[in-house]
C-alpha cells in the first residue's frame, strides 16, 4: 500500500511540474520582450485624413466633424510585435474613448476598434518597456497627450499652411522647425492620375524615452494592415516629399 501511495503522489508531482510553465504564464503580468526588440526613441505620427481616404479611393469620402489632423500612432523606432499574446481590451480605455474616438479615429471606418487593435498589438507592446506606457490606458493617452502638446493644426495654421494651396517643402518645414526647434519628417503621396503635384500626407515627430522632441531621420514606416487582413491604408505609398515637386495640402471633402 505504501508503495502504491508513494508511487501515486511522485505522479500527482510529475503531473503538476508538465503544467507549471502554463501557469506561470497565466498568473505572470504581462509584459513586453524588451531584450529581443530593444528600442531608443519613441515616433509620433500625425496623418492628413484626407491624403488617407485618397491612398484607398480616388472618391473617398472623410466623416463628418473630421478636418483636422489625427493621431496614426506612436511607435518605438525599429521594433515591433514585442508580445503577440498581449490583445488590446476597448474596457482597458474606457477612461479615455472619448478623446480616442475624437483625435484617433479610423478615417476610412466607423468603428475604429481595429485600429487601436493594431497600433497595440504592433507598437504598443514595444511601447510597454517604459513604465510610463507599460499598460493600455498609459499607452494612449500619452499618444494623446503629445499630440496636444504638438498642436500641429494650431501651428500650420499660424505659418499660413493652409489646405487648397500648393507649397514647396521649404515653406513647410521652415515652418516647423520655426515653430518646434526640431526637424520633423514630412512625407507625402506621389502624383497619381497624370498629377504633378505630391499630396501632403503624414508628419512625424521624435521623442526620446523621456519624451523631448529630438530631429527625426527618414525611415518610412510599413505596410499598415489589419490582423484580420482587412486593409485601412497602404503607407508602403508615403514617402519623403520629394524636394523638387509641388505639394499640394488637399481640403478634406466630407461623407455628408
Amino acid at each position: 500500500m505504501a508503495y502504491r501511495k508513494g508511487k501515486g503522489n511522485k505522479r500527482k508531482w510529475m503531473f503538476a511540474w508538465a503544467f507549471l510553465p502554463l501557469l506561470v504564464a497565466l498568473t505572470l503580468p504581462e509584459i513586453s520582450d524588451c531584450k529581443t526588440h530593444p528600442w531608443h526613441l519613441l515616433i509620433l505620427s500625425q496623418h492628413w485624413p484626407q491624403t488617407v481616404c485618397l491612398m484607398v479611393n480616388e472618391t473617398c469620402k472623410v466623416p463628418p466633424n473630421i478636418n483636422y489632423w489625427t493621431v496614426h500612432g506612436l511607435w518605438p523606432k525599429k521594433a515591433q510585435m514585442c508580445n503577440n499574446s498581449w490583445h488590446f481590451k476597448i474596457e482597458n480605455v474606457e477612461g479615455i474613448l472619448s478623446e480616442l474616438e475624437h483625435w484617433w479615429p479610423d478615417v476610412l471606418h466607423l468603428n475604429s476598434t481595429e485600429l487601436w487593435k493594431h497600433e497595440w498589438l504592433k507598437h504598443g507592446t514595444c511601447a510597454a518597456m517604459l513604465e510610463s506606457l507599460n499598460t493600455q490606458e498609459k499607452y494612449f493617452s500619452k499618444a494623446l497627450e503629445l499630440y496636444q502638446k504638438i498642436d500641429l493644426n494650431s501651428a500650420l495654421k499660424k505659418f499660413d499652411i493652409l489646405p487648397s494651396k500648393y507649397y514647396m517643402i521649404e515653406n513647410i518645414e521652415n515652418a516647423l522647425v520655426s515653430f518646434y526647434e526640431v526637424i520633423p519628417k514630412i512625407q507625402c503621396l506621389s502624383p497619381t492620375g497624370g498629377g504633378s503635384a505630391q499630396l501632403l500626407g503624414q508628419i512625424e515627430f521624435c521623442y526620446t524615452k523621456d519624451f523631448q522632441l529630438l530631429n527625426c531621420t527618414k525611415t518610412a514606416p510599413s505596410t499598415f494592415v489589419s490582423e484580420n487582413g482587412r486593409q485601412h491604408a497602404t503607407y508602403l505609398d508615403l514617402s519623403v516629399c520629394n524636394r523638387n515637386r509641388q505639394i499640394y495640402y488637399p481640403p478634406i471633402e466630407h461623407l455628408y
